[in-house]
């Protein structure tokens, strides 16, 4: 199956999207470049799949939303992952996020967090000051659920909660 996985991500309001963009935008802009995935929405990732559940994860996707609310959640911190290579701001995990994890699988050993650049040890510490500098803490909204499979990148479905 090539590696292709498949990938339940937590999509933003576009007002969050647009932060959290603007912030990716300016590590770029000082040459922060890094390995990340670039070619899709801000997200928290979910959970993760064998490729042979797309089809039960769409129509998981359409339900779950139904039962589940648009909610708010406060981004109130910047992370780095062990091993130095993942640069982070993570949300305070409240129960809604932690229900709509639920439904797909344990959140033992999960961290809630929006990626910002997965580069070298030594370029994550330096990226660290401008980030640290700039940020603040937001609150923003949860309003949807993606699916994609990677490598390559290819996006699946959406679906806006309840």
């Amino acid at each position: 199956m090539d590696g292709k996985r498949l990938y339940v991500m937590a999509g933003f309001d576009s007002d969050t999207e647009r932060l959290l963009a603007s912030i990716q935008e300016e590590l770029n802009h000082l040459g922060f470049v890094g390995e990340q995935t670039k070619a899709i929405p801000p997200h928290i990732t979910l959970a993760d799949f064998d490729i042979d559940k797309e089809s039960e994860l769409v129509e998981s996707l359409g339900m779950i939303s139904k039962k589940h609310s648009v909610f708010k959640i406060s981004f109130s911190h910047v992370g780095i992952f062990q091993g130095s290579r993942v640069l982070f701001i993570a949300p305070d995990v409240n129960k809604d996020l932690l229900d709509l994890k639920g439904y797909f699988g344990s959140s033992h050993n999960w961290a809630a967090h929006v990626t910002l650049l997965i580069d070298d040890p030594l370029v994550i510490q330096s990226a660290v000051p401008p980030i640290l500098a700039r940020f603040r803490a937001f609150e923003g909204r949860i309003e949807s659920l993606f699916l994609y499979e990677f490598w390559p990148t290819r996006f699946v479905a959406s679906s806006r909660l309840g």
